[in-house]
């Protein structure tokens, strides 16, 4: 079984700085129903919803590399 490495921080209130062992991110929103926006080291940005009942949605962009 690999080993895995992951830990989140709270900086402010909204704001979280995720560390894992490649990457770091930082995820800002997700109040009461509300999108959460993360944008990571590596360039994915990810914005997700979580609707009524067992539902939710997501949409992640990955920057293009030069």
């Amino acid at each position: 079984m690999p080993l895995t490495f992951r830990k989140s921080f709270r900086i402010l209130p909204g704001v979280k700085l995720n560390i894992n062992r490649r990457s770091w991110s930082i995820t800002t929103g997700g109040g009461s129903h509300g999108p959460k926006h993360t944008h990571s080291s590596t360039g994915r940005r990810t914005t997700s919803m979580d609707l009524p009942g067992p539902f939710g949605w997501r949409r992640t962009r990955t920057a293009k590399r030069r």
